[in-house]
């Protein structure tokens, strides 16, 4: 069983949204960046008091995911991520001389690809009281699938604010 508890709030709100563009700067394969304090900061400027927040990476090798920050978490995280879809596995994407529309600077990131297939690119959190409402142990992060560059996130607080 499960109680199901309602807090209404009478206000005259007025439905809003606010949209922030991060740029970022990955440092290797895998690597797990906490974002929550970045997108929490989003949140409180919004003025939204109640409503969503969705945080999207504009990347198809990166994530986004909710887990928690233990770093031992984090390393089983990269090593099941690594049994997944190996750096080293033979991977057809990776094969430029079947494609012509190839760039100079194209990495062979195959892997990276496939890890993609089993995470998430967005993720939507509730916003309560003007605040990122997460549960204790949760936090919020890009995961770097490839290798380091600048990383492009959309983040956008819509929902309800004072009018």
């Amino acid at each position: 069983m499960y109680q199901l508890a309602m807090v209404e709030e009478k206000t005259s709100a007025v439905m809003r949204a606010h949209h922030v563009s991060l740029q970022l700067q990955t440092n290797e394969c895998l690597q797990f960046i906490n974002l929550t304090a970045r997108i929490a900061e989003i949140v409180a400027q919004s003025g939204i008091r109640h409503g969503m927040v969705n945080v999207q990476t504009k990347h198809t090798t990166t994530a986004i995911i909710v887990n928690e920050h233990e770093p031992l978490l984090l390393d089983d995280l990269r090593a099941l991520l690594d049994r997944l879809a190996p750096r080293d596995g033979n991977y057809e994407h990776n094969d430029f001389s079947r494609r012509v529309d190839i760039p100079p600077d194209e990495p062979a990131n195959g892997h990276s690809h496939c890890k993609a297939l089993f995470l998430p690119t967005s993720v939507y959190l509730n916003v309560v009281n003007g605040a990122l409402d997460l549960g204790q142990w949760q936090s919020v992060f890009l995961v770097e699938l490839d290798d380091a560059r600048e990383r492009t996130l959309s983040v956008m607080v819509m929902g309800q604010s004072e009018a």
